[in-house]
């Protein structure tokens, strides 16, 4: 998943991008009420973890005052991106701020890192009406394990063709375009070319070759994972 960390501490912050990098994710981070709002706007992300209690930039000019101004925001522009808020605000009337803002779940602090991606993995496939178990032919998805199968054993994936691969698969026969493909790969400072993304399209091929799942392109669009015609039986 792609994740948009909201935090201030520094010490907890680290904590979180150490152990959300170790499970697979990418994460853009913001330490101010500006630049989550910013980077909320500008990048698709799965996920938001938002910690309510934020200070505002040295040139703050957008007037928002809390990470609860920046969540309302968000819903008021229509974006429904799965948020998880994570505050030392916790009593009961704090906690209905939140969800009446537009928050999908919450988690007081102190809090198990563990419990953290746990909720941040219901909430995405929520979100995305998925299941923890996606097939597609021999090809499976695990996302609770995070692995793929090919029905012979585990696809030993690198790390930026498994987000490709996890991308077309949720849900497959859908189309991706490749600005989606391309944003999901790419750091926020870094950008992914078009033949970069092509590589790895054709490298994936391959490796799904006899797995009855098969990436088809879509000119103009981008790509589509979808299941391989069954062979017409021998007379």
């Amino acid at each position: 998943m792609r994740i948009l960390l909201v935090e201030d501490d520094v010490v907890l912050r680290d904590m979180m991008l150490r152990s959300l990098g170790d499970a697979g994710h990418r994460i853009d981070v913001a330490t101010n009420v500006e630049d989550a709002d910013h980077l909320w706007r500008v990048q698709p992300f799965d996920a938001v973890l938002l910690d309510l209690n934020l200070p505002a930039s040295g040139s703050a000019t957008s007037g928002l005052a809390s990470g609860l101004a920046a969540l309302r925001q968000a819903r008021g522009r229509g974006d429904r991106t799965p948020v998880l808020v994570l505050t030392a605000r916790d009593r009961t009337e704090e906690r209905i701020a939140g969800l009446d803002a537009g928050a999908d779940d919450y988690l007081g602090k102190p809090f198990d890192l563990a419990e953290v991606e746990a909720r941040l993995r219901a909430l995405v496939r929520r979100a995305q009406g998925t299941e923890d178990i996606v097939t597609l032919g021999k090809l499976k998805l695990d996302r609770k394990a995070r692995r793929f199968s090919d029905g012979a054993g585990p696809l030993d994936l690198p790390a930026r063709e498994f987000e490709v691969l996890w991308e077309l698969m949720s849900p497959p026969g859908r189309a991706v375009s490749k600005r989606t493909l391309s944003d999901k790969l790419s750091g926020f400072d870094e950008a992914l070319g078009d033949n970069a993304l092509e590589a790895f399209i054709s490298r994936l091929r391959k490796k799904l070759a006899g797995t009855g799942a098969s990436i088809r392109t879509l000119r103009g669009i981008g790509y589509l994972l979808e299941a391989e015609p069954e062979a017409e039986p021998n007379d």
